[in-house]
């Protein structure tokens, strides 16, 4: 009897396994319940890198809208690079759209959600099935690996004279306190 409850047991714990390990959102609700209870803060070291010229840096939304980044020279730029099958992507979306939602009508910061596959139609339906609020884009211009190597889910902060003072690739709870803070600091500072 002994052995029957020990296979039982081992055989949901693998399975669960299984599960986390292949279906993207249970891996994300994993991550998600990671972050809530205090992993994957994101570390706010303020930097300062110089990037050559954000000018030419260009996303689409799903109105046909272009945003240059070398135009938004003055504003804090938010930037998260993502895409609907990636779970560490799908983990820190409830974080995020706290964020935005408390940033939305500030006009000294500028929020661009760019979807790495390029699908605004797939990324618009995933945010809106979601109730998600978040604006998303497409990469319509070259990206320098200064800025997107490839890596998934990838955030970076731009200050407003258009240099990196935040880049993070991987999954993040950006609803933190420090993280907000950051931010506020950003956008008052010259």
């Amino acid at each position: 009897m002994k052995f029957i409850k020990k296979n039982i047991f081992n055989t949901i714990f693998v399975a669960i396994l299984l599960v986390i390990v292949f279906v993207p959102d249970a891996k994300a609700f994993f991550l998600k319940g990671l972050m809530e209870i205090g992993f994957y803060s994101p570390k706010v070291e303020e930097t300062k890198i110089e990037v050559a010229n954000l000018s030419g840096i260009r996303f689409k939304n799903v109105k046909g809208e272009l945003v240059d980044l070398g135009e938004l020279k003055g504003k804090v730029i938010f930037l998260n690079f993502w895409a609907t099958w990636c779970p560490p992507c799908r983990a820190e979306m409830p974080s995020l759209n706290k964020l935005y939602n408390q940033f939305k009508n500030d006009s000294n910061i500028v929020f661009l959600f760019a979807d790495a596959d390029g699908d605004l139609l797939k990324s618009a339906k995933f945010m809106t099935d979601r109730k998600y609020e978040m604006p998303v884009y497409k990469v319509e211009s070259d990206v320098p690996e200064q800025i997107f190597t490839g890596s998934l889910p990838t955030t970076l902060i731009f200050d407003k004279q258009g240099r990196i003072s935040f880049k993070h690739e991987g999954v993040a709870n950006y609803f933190d306190k420090k993280f907000i803070d950051f931010l506020n600091k950003l956008k008052v500072s010259e």
